[in-house]
């Protein structure tokens, strides 16, 4: 396995379950609170219509990068 190989699998995966987390909270269907927190922090209450589309995205973008999404022509043998 090569190392560009290995960097599509890491990238891929973190994208994919980073994009399946934000589409999940952006659903309301996963609550997580603040963790590091620099000013007054608040969580965020309810489902939020840009973090679902980010990470619908996000999710179809980590999968393109894994191969999943991609179609291989495969050449008919004679």
């Amino acid at each position: 396995m090569t190392w560009r190989k290995a960097a599509r699998i890491v990238g891929g995966t973190v994208l994919t379950l980073l994009g399946l987390l934000w589409t999940l909270q952006g659903a309301d269907l996963v609550r997580i609170r603040p963790i590091l927190c620099v000013a007054e922090c608040q969580p965020v209450t309810g489902g939020s219509p840009v973090w679902l589309a980010i990470g619908v995205v996000a999710v179809v973008a980590g999968l393109w990068v894994l191969g999943v999404l991609r179609r291989r022509r495969v050449k008919p043998k004679r």
